[in-house]
């Protein structure tokens, strides 16, 4: 209990010298605000991206593996595989054949044009090729209307199903269902608006609100498909295990593509989790970054606290010398300052967390989803006494080791 009345002292004491020099200890915290706030900001702008990322490509589907020439992403230099041949949909056909644990093997090819309807126009817009097993392969979800059925896709029809952004920019709010869209000089009859899905961008994937789908029949007819890519999305059986089904997917297209048994594969297989796995590398980068920077903001704060600690030492030579006179022992006075430059970061931290719920509601309105989370209000404020203990460290040793008879004299 003595030990507690001490400490509980000594902050009363500390607390009594910030209330009597406010503007130093305001001045002083700077650093700190700058430091609290680039920390709470960082962490809580990873989070928001982290969140919203995985949120979007969860539409990929863990489930699933995706066939295609290229992959996703690789580190070797792109002349290796720009030779590799494309994928067409005969090879689709024959896998779906081959690979009967498959739920569903679904071919997909894309362009870029622009699409009108009525006197409004939007240029370069995603158009997908696909088909009916598209609601198998994703967990993407009509809003409004229906996706196209089987027949819509064997007979080529004409009909269409348009992103959330598309039905906002040309629809404005209005019932797009059975209204004509026209894609480049052809005319779609719209029957379906996908729910919102956001963006895979920050590895320069496609936003999936701006797209249209069209049965991949009607594609093919219309655009072409002799020079096209097409992708293969490929959905494992449920409860089977991925990487066996993944073997199980490779020994098939080497077999579809004839490949002799000392032969590279001629094509990629991507799944979500390597978006994710590169995900995390580059946060892990744009952390480490971001710390360092908090880091150098927190340091030329805390020398800022050792600086006014050494003065407040100075200041009050004589007040140490009465206090060890009348019994004031070392430890008394090395927590009297300690809690001192602890309560001044401790301050400074506090603005910087009030300061940070701003900046991540700015954050969270123009950019992505980011709220500033009781944890990292923890942390934050948890830095920010650390930071105040180790640079008052040095001061209140010196303050609690000056001879008293000395201190007394001091004018």
């Amino acid at each position: 209990m003595r030990r507690f009345d001490a400490a509980g002292e000594s902050l009363r004491i500390a607390l009594a010298a910030l209330r009597a020099n406010p503007a130093r200890g305001v001045l002083t915290t700077l650093g700190i605000i700058i430091g609290i706030v680039a920390v709470a900001t960082t962490m809580t702008a990873a989070n928001g991206l982290a969140s919203s990322f995985r949120d979007n490509v969860s539409v990929l589907g863990a489930d699933v593996l995706y066939v295609s020439r290229m992959p996703w992403i690789f580190n070797g230099p792109f002349f290796q595989l720009r030779n590799r041949p494309r994928l067409t949909l005969k090879e689709s056909d024959k896998l779906e054949r081959a690979l009967h644990s498959a739920v569903a093997v679904n071919p997909t090819a894309e362009t870029q044009r622009p699409i009108q309807y009525q006197s409004e126009t939007n240029e370069n817009i995603r158009i997908v090729g696909t088909t009916d097993k598209q609601m198998l392969v994703s967990s993407a979800v009509p809003e409004l209307g229906r996706f196209f059925t089987e027949s819509d896709v064997q007979t080529r029809r004409r009909v269409c199903v348009i992103g959330a952004t598309i039905h906002e920019q040309l629809f404005e709010g209005r019932d797009p269902l059975n209204k004509e869209l026209r894609i480049g000089r052809d005319v779609f009859r719209v029957i379906g608006v996908m729910e919102k899905q956001g963006s895979a961008g920050f590895f320069g994937g496609p936003d999936f609100d701006s797209q249209v789908f069209i049965p991949i029949t009607t594609f093919s007819k219309i655009f072409g498909d002799r020079f096209r890519d097409f992708n293969l999305a490929v959905k494992a059986p449920p409860g089977a295990d991925l990487a066996d089904f993944e073997y199980e997917l490779i020994g098939e297209m080497r077999k579809i593509r004839r490949l002799e048994p000392g032969e590279d594969d001629d094509f990629a297989i991507n799944k979500m989790d390597s978006l994710l796995d590169a995900f995390n590398n580059v946060m892990g980068v744009l952390l480490l970054i971001g710390m360092s920077v908090t880091g150098i903001s927190l340091f030329v704060g805390g020398v800022g606290v050792m600086n006014i600690m050494f003065v407040s030492v100075t200041e009050r030579t004589r007040e140490i010398g009465i206090r060890k006179a009348i019994g004031a022992k070392r430890r008394a006075i090395l927590q009297q300052f300690l809690f001192e430059a602890a309560a001044i970061c401790l301050v400074g931290g506090a603005i910087g967390v009030a300061l940070s719920f701003g900046v991540a509601e700015v954050i969270d309105r123009l950019l992505m989803p980011a709220k500033l989370s009781l944890p990292i209000v923890g942390l934050a404020l948890a830095v920010a006494v650390l930071v105040g203990l180790i640079a008052g460290l040095i001061p209140a040793w010196r303050a609690s080791r000056l001879n008293p008879i000395e201190a007394l004299r001091y004018e």
